[in-house]
């Protein structure tokens, strides 16, 4: 059905045919806040009867409304095709700070997890940022990225409908004075989860799993701390965005347990890309990016002697974590607590 067409059936279809054949337009009705939908009656007699203080406030004009469904329902569906389509990532090789050529083609294939390590400031954040936007020899390194293998076209990498790249920054600051249980149901029903109930739940257990201390739904998520902020949003990430590539920057500052965050993170066959410079994350990772003066200077594939390391690196950081749970809960450390 061509957008034309579409609009002609939304202004002259009864609202109950209308839910029959797009369901999801009861989400789009329900986020400006109509409650009830009589089958019988016509949409624009509906939107008459809107409050107009409720269209202000999210920023639309009665007449307009139509329209926005009409896109809203037309941009879903190839939207979440489009994401479900994708099986590799493959970053063609720019050049460094000093403009020598990185002379690299790396592809990732879906449930596949790669780490990005380097000093501070060598360009960990850059390469993600490539990454997020999907460059195509446009931004400062000259990177290219490629999706299944096929260059990327403008309308895919800003159409916000269909967003393939999730990013997970070193620093989430929350301005809306909302309960955690309002802005996880406000996400479930913009991502058209078909049980919001139960896409809280799992949000909320997934979340505390991974934090330090625990939260309720009733929290307001301007009184979370950073830990429980990147907790709460992993599990979003991990329970509500269809995107099939996730971009993480140093998980393992935000004082959650970060073995269980990328087990969540890749259980659903993601790419999963993390900047880091902790030696239990890097080896956990199939690969090693390597960046050295703002350029990938190598990969490298983590070895069968390497994941023998890591069980070492494991048991000491299990010690670490035990120490850490018992000075928060304030017990005495002795050096038994140590080995």
């Amino acid at each position: 059905m061509t957008e034309r067409e579409l609009y002609d059936f939304l202004t002259t279809a009864a609202l109950g045919d209308i839910l029959v054949r797009y369901p999801l337009a009861r989400d789009f009705l329900s986020n400006i806040r109509v409650r009830e939908i009589p089958p019988e009656m016509r949409l624009e007699a509906l939107l008459a009867a809107l409050d107009d203080t409720v269209a202000d406030e999210f920023g639309l004009r009665k007449e307009d409304i139509p329209y926005q469904l009409c896109r809203f329902l037309l941009s879903v569906t190839p939207g979440q095709a489009r994401e479900a389509s994708v099986s590799s990532l493959t970053i063609l090789g720019g050049r460094n700070k000093s403009g020598e050529a990185e002379n690299v083609t790396l592809t990732l294939a879906r449930g596949e997890v790669a780490a990005v390590v380097g000093p501070t400031g060598s360009g960990k954040s850059r390469l993600l940022a490539d990454i997020e936007c999907l460059a195509q020899r446009d931004t400062p390194t000259g990177r290219q990225v490629l999706v299944n293998g096929q260059e990327v076209p403008d309308e895919t990498r800003f159409d916000m409908d269909g967003k393939l790249v999730a990013q997970l920054s070193q620093n989430m600051n929350f301005v809306m004075d909302m309960s955690v249980r309002e802005f996880l149901e406000m996400h479930a029903r913009s991502r058209f989860s078909e049980d919001v109930d139960k896409t809280v739940a799992l949000c909320m257990a997934c979340a505390n799993n991974l934090a330090g201390e625990q939260f309720s739904c009733d929290t307001k998520v301007t009184q979370l701390s950073g830990g429980q902020s990147r907790a709460l949003m992993i599990a979003d990430t991990a329970y509500m965005s269809v995107s099939p590539l996730v971009l993480i920057d140093e998980i393992e500052n935000a004082g959650i347990d970060r073995k269980k965050a990328i087990r969540v993170l890749t259980k659903n066959d993601k790419i999963v890309l993390i900047a880091t410079h902790d030696p239990l994350l890097a080896l956990n990772a199939g690969k090693r990016i390597v960046i050295k003066n703002g350029g990938i200077f190598k990969v490298i594939e983590t070895t069968p002697e390497e994941k023998r390391v890591l069980a070492d690196i494991e048991k000491i950081d299990d010690t670490l974590l035990k120490l850490r749970t018992q000075l928060r809960s304030g017990a005495r450390i002795t050096a038994l607590d140590a080995l």
